[in-house]
């Protein structure tokens, strides 16, 4: 029996890979640091897992409508307005598993076989993936460090061809910690509106910013380029609900709706119970949201600077998300024990086996030469894994 191309096709996720085999070791024994995990290490605010153990109290444990219950659609809603600025309707948004879920419904339901997605780069592993499994082209935009690693509206112009469908925008950026000023997103939006391209914005660090930098929603800038955007977002970076698995999209009615009627054929409803939690999360107050939002700047300030006080390695100062972005470039090449450090991914697998680093190779990035380290874990650990990572660049001769 032979299996599908298309499934043959689809790579394994670089991140979750380095994280098994960092799981394996720890369950081995090892003193392991892990910066590859993309998500907070802060537990799920009280207030809202008291809200999902009301709901299994209550008995609402069982199916919802495909498009999650009309009560966190309406809460989405209210969120979206007043920290979006963004007018939709209950019937405009789709709740899925995670905001992963929702960009894969979104694909699906606006690409035909060959069309092709412009995604600005270094971008996360998934992208590409997922373009690929909704029968798309991914199309690299690729930005260099001395740019911030954000490409300019005339490179996304100069890719543009007549199959181009739509703009993959992540705002702040997974892998590099990048921002968009706001005037860059405005540009963006008129590319759009002047191509007649779909922009699926995901929005998920948007709370996750530092030193003053709001982000701006892509369709807050007129009702052209609305029509155009499906707004992707989650309760998993801002609300330490990962394991919840709840994202959710908001689109025109028309994208909504085909995205809704793909999930109910595909899944289904997402969890009930996380929905009630979800709902709890974004009524609830903000408070532990913005101490977490601190101690990430606390880490983000003291772990750009150790690792700039490394020889042959530098990073730019992230504005958003939980990463910092690693350039290894001038190691490249160096010996451990005579054998040759090439790249990313021999970096990355022989800083795990010689000192028990775990961090993701910057080419699952589209970013050869560059590491992503996630300072999403304690400052002990990540002083601790700076110093070890301090020792590994030491050892190449």
């Amino acid at each position: 029996m032979k299996l599908s191309k298309k499934g043959l096709a689809v790579e394994e996720s670089a991140t979750l890979a380095i994280s098994a085999k960092a799981k394996i070791l720890k369950a081995e024994g090892y003193d392991v640091v892990d910066f590859g995990v993309g998500e907070p290490d802060f537990k799920t605010p009280e207030y809202i897992c008291a809200a999902a153990a009301e709901a299994m109290e209550k008995g609402l444990t069982h199916y919802t409508p495909a498009a999650g219950t009309l009560e966190l659609r309406t809460a989405i809603c209210e969120k979206l307005l007043n920290e979006n600025d963004l007018k939709y309707t209950p019937r405009q948004v789709v709740v899925s598993n995670g905001a992963k879920h929702s960009i894969y419904n979104a694909l699906l339901a606006i690409l035909d076989p060959g069309d092709e997605v412009l995604i600005p780069a270094p971008c996360w592993v998934s992208y590409p993936e997922m373009v690929k499994m909704a029968d798309g082209a991914p199309v690299i935009v690729y930005a260099g460090e001395e740019q911030g690693f954000l490409p300019t509206v005339r490179q996304l112009e100069g890719a543009c061809t007549p199959r181009t469908k739509a703009i993959i925008l992540n705002n702040p950026v997974n892998p590099t910690g990048s921002a968009y000023d706001n005037r860059e997103i405005e540009k963006i939006a008129a590319l759009a509106v002047k191509k007649d391209l779909f922009v699926i914005s995901d929005e998920v660090y948007e709370a996750l910013s530092y030193d003053g930098h709001k982000p701006v929603s892509i369709a807050s800038f007129g009702e052209d380029i609305k029509v155009r955007t499906i707004t992707v977002n989650g309760v998993s970076k801002t609300f330490a609900m990962t394991g919840w698995r709840i994202g959710y999209a908001a689109a025109s009615t028309e994208v909504s709706t085909v995205m809704g009627n793909i999930q109910s054929q595909a899944t289904s409803n997402p969890n009930s119970i996380a929905q009630y939690a979800s709902i709890a999360a974004l009524r609830g107050p903000r408070d532990i949201v913005d101490s977490m939002v601190a101690e990430f700047d606390r880490r983000r300030k003291r772990i750009h600077g150790l690792i700039n006080r490394i020889g042959g390695l530098s990073a730019l100062l992230p504005r958003g998300a939980f990463y910092l972005f690693v350039n290894i470039k001038p190691l490249l090449g160096r010996k451990l024990r005579g054998i040759a450090i090439n790249d990313s991914m021999e970096f990355a697998t022989a800083l795990l086996e010689e000192k028990k680093v775990a961090v993701v190779p910057g080419s699952a990035f589209c970013a050869e030469g560059y590491e992503r380290l996630s300072y999403a874990l304690s400052m002990e650990n990540l002083e601790k894994g700076v110093e070890r990572i301090a020792e590994f660049a030491g050892m190449l001769k």
